[in-house]
């Protein structure tokens, strides 16, 4: 009497920090750096005319960072990375933080960084950060997640208007956006080419 076969599941896709070899402080080490390379982008700091809300390098971050780690990994970067300034640590713009910063007119950015993370960690999961046209368009709606929650809270915590929050937290980031998903998406389609060489 034959038996069926069960059908192979697919091998889960890799990310970037699954390279790594898998040793017991990996994750930790790995959400460790991730925290302190979004805090070093933090820095890179473009105060903008008019608005609370300053260009800076931590989109960036947030975008590498989750590509590279995956969706729980690079949510546990921006929950950590939260976790960091509430207790003091100089890790927002400029070298601030503390509960005032974290819950500050810009704290929707920052707390909109965790579903982002998730969602292009995801996407990561499944290889869509391994080539530049495909990463590119991902790590553009990664943003928007981000500003899909930092814009109203932005309106409430400042009293402004939806209008008026929009010019001061959003139109403003629209060219920086793009910018940063481009380069996020050559980094990390460099990144595995070398990857694949290797």
């Amino acid at each position: 009497m034959a038996t069926a076969s069960m059908p192979a599941l697919p091998a889960r896709t890799l990310v970037l920090a699954d390279l790594v070899p898998a040793v017991r402080a990996r994750n930790a080490g790995l959400v460790a750096l991730g925290v302190l390379f979004t805090a070093l982008l933090a820095q890179v700091s473009v105060p903008v005319p008019g608005s609370p809300v300053p260009i800076t390098g931590q989109t960036l971050a947030v975008v590498l960072t989750a590509a590279s780690l995956g969706p729980v990994r690079g949510v546990a970067v921006q929950a950590s990375y939260i976790l960091a300034a509430l207790v003091g640590l100089p890790f927002y713009s400029e070298a601030t933080g503390g509960v005032d910063v974290v819950f500050g007119a810009t704290g929707g950015y920052v707390v909109g960084f965790i579903p982002a993370a998730w969602l292009i960690g995801l996407a990561a999961r499944r290889g869509m950060d391994r080539e530049p046209l495909k990463a590119a368009p991902l790590f553009v709606a990664g943003q928007a997640v981000i500003f899909a929650v930092g814009v109203p809270w932005l309106a409430v915590s400042a009293g402004m208007s939806a209008g008026q929050a929009l010019d001061a937290g959003f139109y403003p980031f629209i060219l920086g956006g793009l910018v940063k998903a481009a380069i996020a998406a050559g980094v990390l389609a460099g990144a595995w080419r070398l990857a694949r060489r290797s």
